[in-house]
């Protein structure tokens, strides 16, 4: 089986987030980088593929140069060899055009991708994928069992879960729950030393367009001082409540 683990380069939860341009661009001065969490879970349960079924797992990513360290990173955790399309990913279409064309070129069976990015939230990349392959495709996918070529999965859908059968070739969005967080993988010393001689591929971007743009980023209003209310003082709570907070 060869699996296809989509990769997104994101800031670390930790790392303070500004903007700059008159806050139409992001301030990546001084920012950690590090692996999209949804994706981390997905390339976990990639790798219990490989070592349980004799899956080869390749890791895709579309940015510049200063994402191979998170790619490397993918293959110190066992991924067998990385693909770094060397476009800017401004635009989930566009980057879905790029994954889609790698994934035509390279004969996947499965493909994981997380369902969203830990710093835009566009939810979209995955089914864009699909929708231009017209593959199978299975969002918020918190289970996952291959036996030859059939597929067995959990999602979470609104007020509970679905159990669903279906058939490689497949693409999933994953989340948290494909694995435990106790199973994600710290690279080891000796992962790090053998990812420096697993192959890294740059390809050049296919033409696609660029439909969207980000035109201004705003921070949260920060919260306002806290306010003390006698416990004694009911009427005056139910006032604030009412006419400040507007919660009643």
């Amino acid at each position: 089986m060869k699996i296809l683990v989509c990769i997104s380069h994101v800031p670390d939860t930790t790392s303070k987030i500004n903007f700059t341009n008159g806050d139409s661009e992001f301030d990546t001065a001084g920012v950690q980088y590090v692996i999209n969490p949804n994706d981390e879970f997905g390339l976990t349960r990639a790798i219990w593929f490989q070592e349980q079924q004799g899956a080869n797992v390749t890791v895709v990513n579309v940015g510049g140069p200063d994402t191979e360290p998170t790619l490397r990173k993918a293959l110190a955790i066992g991924a067998n060899e990385a693909i770094r399309v060397n476009a800017n990913p401004t635009d989930g279409f566009f980057v879905a055009k790029q994954l889609a064309e790698v994934i035509k070129n390279g004969g996947y069976d499965l493909v994981i991708a997380g369902k969203e990015s830990l710093d835009y939230n566009g939810g979209m990349v995955p089914g864009m994928v699909a929708g231009i392959l017209g593959s199978n495709f299975l969002n918020s996918c918190t289970s996952l069992t291959v036996d030859g070529n059939n597929v067995k999965a959990v999602r979470e859908i609104d007020g509970g879960k679905e159990t669903v059968s279906t058939t490689l070739p497949l693409i999933i969005g994953a989340q948290k729950g494909l694995v435990e967080e106790k199973d994600l993988r710290i690279p080891n010393m000796r992962g790090i030393m053998t990812a420096r001689t697993k192959a890294l591929t740059i390809l050049e971007p296919v033409d696609a367009p660029v439909n969207t743009k980000a035109v201004k980023f705003e921070k949260p209003a920060p919260k306002s001082a806290v306010k003390l209310v006698s416990a004694d003082n009911l009427d005056e709570l139910i006032n604030l409540l009412h006419n400040e907070a507007k919660v009643i």
